[in-house]
């Protein structure tokens, strides 16, 4: 059964990829709207789960970090720069700035460390709304062009979602290979026991940088694909708010897994939108849905599928192992009644 497994989750994967690029074909401007929110939402959400699901960091300033990457390319992008280099502006000043909030997480741990990026989530939401000379305060930034790439315009719904598609397979593919490096394990060893990680040679300190600088610097690219998607940047959307929606799908998808940032995103996106036919009460039965969810499983929903999957090879292991034993026994008995006959 093992040996279907890794073709059966290639397979999977395919369908899965194939179904995003081929099923959004027919779907309306609204549809294409919230599917390329996902795959902007997505991005950032997998920035906050290196920061905490993998390195252990609690941060409620993510929000801030789109933000960051969202005027950066409201403000370029309208001063007649491409959109490339918004984004290479935005992972260098959000790389940095994360690096610098990286440093309270040397002396605080947890909810103190909590209360310090809602403090720099809050200067963030502030700086946005009261600097008007340079993000235009609460009236915003409007007409935001979407990127021309190799000679092919963007601005119809179905081209940018396939360029926010793409963006988040290429990220993916580099948290993919940065979780499963050397980085990747030492992030999980500060996650799980920090004096120990320390002990073992392992630099705790530029690591715990190193973790809130990546994450932040994934919000900030997230940030630039949402300003070309709505086409209008102000300060309202980046407040507390999306912050603890960000932390929201980390959390109710898994943190710690590959891939619950997606499902996070997905549940957080979608759901509100599949339960609007209930009028007035979607945004109660969707808040109940996830307070049910988080008491049966605080480990997401990636969490339910790796318990499930965790008890079924146990079970399979004592299974074998009671197997073997019972040969064993049966040809120790074996053994005993041939020396007996003798």
């Amino acid at each position: 059964m093992s040996s279907y497994a890794k073709p059966l989750k290639i397979a999977l994967g395919l369908a899965v990829i194939a179904a995003l690029i081929v099923v959004p074909m027919n779907f309306n401007r609204y549809g294409l709207f919230i599917l390329s929110q996902w795959a902007v939402m997505s991005i950032a959400a997998m920035g906050l789960n290196l920061t905490l699901g993998y390195a252990g960091q609690v941060s409620l300033a993510q929000g801030a970090f789109v933000g960051i990457g969202a005027y950066a390319a409201a403000i370029m992008t309208t001063h007649g720069w491409p959109l490339p280099a918004a984004i290479l502006v935005a992972i260098v000043l959000s790389f940095a700035v994360g690096w610098v909030l990286g440093y309270p997480a040397l002396r605080v741990q947890h909810h103190y460390l909590a209360f310090v990026t809602l403090a720099f989530s809050t200067l963030a939401f502030l700086l946005f709304r009261n600097e008007e000379w340079l993000t235009n305060g609460i009236y915003g930034i409007s007409n935001i062009a979407r990127p021309e790439i190799f000679g092919y315009r963007t601005n119809r719904p179905l081209p940018f979602y396939y360029v926010c598609l793409g963006s988040l397979a290429i990220v993916s593919l580099m948290v993919w290979w940065l979780i499963r490096s050397p980085w990747g394990r030492a992030f999980q060893a500060l996650r799980e026991n920090p004096v120990r990680a320390l002990s073992l040679g392992i630099d705790t300190r530029r690591y715990t940088l190193m973790a809130f600088a990546i994450g932040s610097a994934l919000g900030g690219v997230a940030g630039v694909l949402y300003a070309p998607l709505t086409q209008y940047v102000d300060p309202i959307p980046f407040g507390l708010s999306l912050s603890l929606d960000l932390l929201m799908m980390v959390i109710v998808g898994g943190a710690g897994f590959f891939f619950g940032p997606f499902v996070g995103a997905l549940i957080a996106v979608l759901l509100p939108e599949w339960l609007r036919f209930t009028e007035g009460y979607y945004l109660m039965i969707y808040a109940l849905a996830v307070i049910l969810l988080l008491i049966y499983s605080p480990t997401g929903i990636l969490g339910i599928a790796d318990r499930f999957l965790t008890e079924r090879r146990t079970r399979a292991a004592s299974a074998m192992r009671a197997a073997a034993q019972s040969k064993l026994e049966q040809s120790k008995l074996e053994q005993s009644n041939l020396e007996t006959a003798r």
